[in-house]
């Protein structure tokens, strides 16, 4: 039987990846563009393509008027953005609220705007794509200030976000995709998005609610916080 995932950020990347192969596979796909009309491959794919603004609060509100409790089982939040603050001199207000927004902020909201199609969701999972770069316990060399400093703060969130809604039968999770191989990971990472989406969606396919608040490595082993 198919499942509902709605997935932001799907105009590149790896979330134009897990829109490809979730439509390949069968799947119903609700994928997200600030902009549907010019929405570049995904126009090519067999799913259903929405506004959303991840960036802009009011565009992520109206998320919940636009999916109509139309059911959705998988919901993979996985818009995000860089950041060239690499040093402490590089570190603005505006850049570590921009970062900040996208990367933290943004996929809470999303969440909270979905969750009413969420409940009535058969799998009831969420999915934030977070970082390695995130983890406190790893970060030995410092360095990419707001992008670390966000999504371990997405980390947190999607803890909380665990604990909340757990009791409801929901898995909340964290996951690093890897290095991949796109605008943001550069050309130099060893992974392709194809390869990086495989191993995501096999863990996701395999999530029960035992997994509810782990922050996963993209082959399914524990990173630390």
């Amino acid at each position: 039987m198919s499942t509902t995932h709605l997935v932001t950020g799907a105009t590149r990347g790896i979330g134009l990846e897990f829109a490809r192969q979730l439509s390949q596979r069968g799947d119903v796909v609700l994928a997200t563009a600030r902009d549907p009309k010019n929405a570049g491959e995904l126009s090519g794919f067999r799913l259903s393509i929405g506004g959303l603004d991840v960036a802009d609060p009011i565009s992520i509100e109206g998320l919940t008027e636009a999916l109509s409790d139309r059911p959705i089982d998988v919901l993979i939040n996985n818009a995000g953005v860089g950041s060239p603050t690499k040093s402490i001199a590089d570190c603005t207000a505006d850049e570590l609220q921009r970062v900040f927004m996208i990367n933290s902020i943004a996929p809470m909201l999303v969440a909270k705007a979905a969750l009413p199609s969420l409940r009535l969701g058969k799998r009831k999972i969420i999915v934030n794509i977070s970082s390695q770069l995130a983890s406190i316990t790893n970060n030995t060399g410092g360095s990419s200030y707001a992008y670390r400093a966000s999504k371990a703060a997405l980390n947190q969130l999607n803890k909380s976000l665990a604990n909340e809604l757990g009791p409801e039968g929901f898995t909340c999770v964290v996951v690093h995709p890897g290095w991949v191989r796109t605008d943001m990971g550069g050309p130099n990472a060893p992974i392709l998005p194809p390869d990086s989406v495989k191993m995501l969606l096999k863990l996701i396919d395999a999530l029960t609610p035992a997994d509810n608040g782990k922050f996963f490595n993209n082959d399914g082993t524990i990173l630390p916080w």
